[in-house]
């Protein structure tokens, strides 16, 4: 296949090629004689600008902060980080080989409170890494960023349950009241993005925990609290009686290395419920248009509204000062 061949002529690399299940990219596990690498092939509507700030992020990170486990990118035998695939019609697709990270993804296993705070963890040192980080690219449109949750609502119609549309509703109000008025003074650099437990790699058995990150897809420049807000979205509900005990204990950790603004905090919960409805929208809409991807979309999201309904339940002042009180070292 055409893949194969550009990866022998620009790489240098040969062996069997798997087909992984991904959002947008066409991806694949390519096992060689010596080693195991991911190649990406960027969808054709992708900017080539956008997938090189994906790169430079991620060779930023390898340069200013090697010591953290950030998937690294594999250069072309010409010093290049990605080939171009030229198609008809002037437009392009773009392909990158990265090594390959063994290991668990967070999503498949069941971490306590202090292993959730080291995955906090590091994505604070990443976005401590990513404070100075700036790319031509990295002011992007991009629909999961959540400063345009708020002019999304049309979604709200193509849900398919009335409960649905109410608890939709209702996150949309509190974004509107609460956060959007800030919008413009809130804190802000280039994120990961997409810090969710399919994109964090783990080991059980380590001190460390976190192995591997991977997957920068939807890093943007966007407000700091943005990007916790996505693992707590992923984290919201996992024990039902308390929905909001699993994302606290991430944040704990985050907030070690680096702390949110006492201003901002109290954002912080409605903007993970807002995250994790915008998932729930999405995925629906998405699932409509694609019928070749609806299981892979619809398994990332089969509990969304369930959790969006079970968070909303709570009482979200308390959840901002238990934030609080784990910033501060109290249990």
């Amino acid at each position: 296949m055409l893949v194969s061949i550009f990866l022998e002529r620009h790489y240098r690399l040969s062996g069997r090629s798997e087909r992984l299940a991904t959002e947008k990219d066409d991806t694949f596990r390519l096992s060689t004689e010596s080693s195991t690498y991911l190649v990406k092939v960027s969808p054709p509507e992708e900017a080539e600008a956008v997938v090189a700030l994906q790169t430079a992020a991620m060779r930023y990170l390898e340069s200013t902060a090697p010591h953290l486990p950030v998937q690294r990118v594999k250069s072309t035998v010409g010093g290049d980080d990605h080939v171009t695939i030229g198609l008809s019609g002037g437009r392009t697709r773009i392909m990158r080989v990265f090594d390959f990270v063994e290991g668990q993804v967070l999503a498949d296993v069941n971490p306590d409170a202090e292993r959730l705070a080291r995955a906090g963890e590091m994505l604070g040192l990443i976005d401590v890494a990513l404070r100075e980080f700036t790319h031509p690219a990295d002011r992007r449109g991009l629909a999961w960023d959540l400063r345009h949750f708020h002019q999304l609502t049309e979604l709200v119609e193509h849900t398919p349950g009335p409960e649905h549309r109410q608890a939709a509703r209702s996150v949309f109000r509190l974004f509107g009241e609460h956060v959007v008025p800030r919008l413009r003074d809130l804190e802000t650099q280039v994120i990961h993005g997409d810090f969710s437990p399919y994109n964090i790699v783990v080991d059980p058995r380590s001190d460390h925990f976190v192995t591997g990150v991977i997957d920068f897809g939807d890093t943007v420049r966007s407000a700091v609290i943005f990007d916790p807000a996505v693992p707590m979205a992923n984290l919201l509900g996992r024990t039902p009686d308390r929905p909001w005990r699993d994302a606290c204990a991430f944040v704990a950790g985050y907030q070690r290395e680096r702390p949110i603004k006492d201003s901002e905090l109290p954002l912080l919960p409605i903007a993970a419920l807002a995250r994790l409805t915008l998932r729930a929208l999405i995925t629906n809409w998405r699932a409509e248009r694609a019928p070749e991807r609806r299981e892979y979309l619809l398994d990332h999201a089969k509990d969304d509204w369930i959790n969006v309904e079970r968070s909303l339940a709570a009482n979200l002042d308390d959840v901002v000062a238990h934030l609080r009180e784990t910033r501060h070292g109290h249990p």
